[in-house]
């Protein structure tokens, strides 16, 4: 639910859309990683209907999540001006716990492999464009998004 509406603003974002998959379920650019965040959204506090609440920004607590295993160069280039450095799936994979993957893949509809690739290829780009000053803005995630495509 909070993680298709999500997808299909990343998917508007990215210049995807929310379809692409024609599974319903919110695929497309934006899909993986939208089920990505609103799963991290839902796990914070344990209440799955927060992630459309303000102040709810689930990107911080991801981009936290993968210096903590080592992509802070990576991370830290995506909040940056310059170049996005790249970040593989294998390294989305084993930045992330593996039953969220597991989740966000099934909501998805595609494998965790898969998932972790779209994630390690749009990830980059959604963070870069929500950080253009070079710090991810305050604010829910959702009005992030909504600023960037007036």
């Amino acid at each position: 639910m909070a993680g298709n509406d999500l997808g299909g603003l990343l998917g508007g974002l990215l210049g995807g859309g929310a379809g692409g998959s024609g599974n319903g379920r919110g695929g497309g650019a934006g899909g993986v990683l939208g089920a990505l965040l609103g799963a991290l959204t839902a796990g914070k506090g344990g209440a799955p209907g927060a992630a459309g609440q303000g102040g709810s920004n689930p990107l911080g607590g991801l981009l936290d999540m993968l210096t903590r295993s080592g992509l802070a160069d990576q991370a830290q280039s995506w909040l940056g001006t310059g170049d996005n450095k790249p970040v593989s799936g294998a390294q989305i994979a084993g930045a992330l716990p593996d039953d969220t993957l597991r989740k966000v893949a099934a909501e998805a509809g595609v494998t965790p492999d898969q998932a972790a690739d779209e994630i390690a290829r749009e990830l980059p780009r959604v963070v870069d464009r929500l950080s253009p000053q070079g710090e991810l803005p305050g604010g829910s995630l959702e009005d992030l998004i909504r600023a960037q495509r007036l």
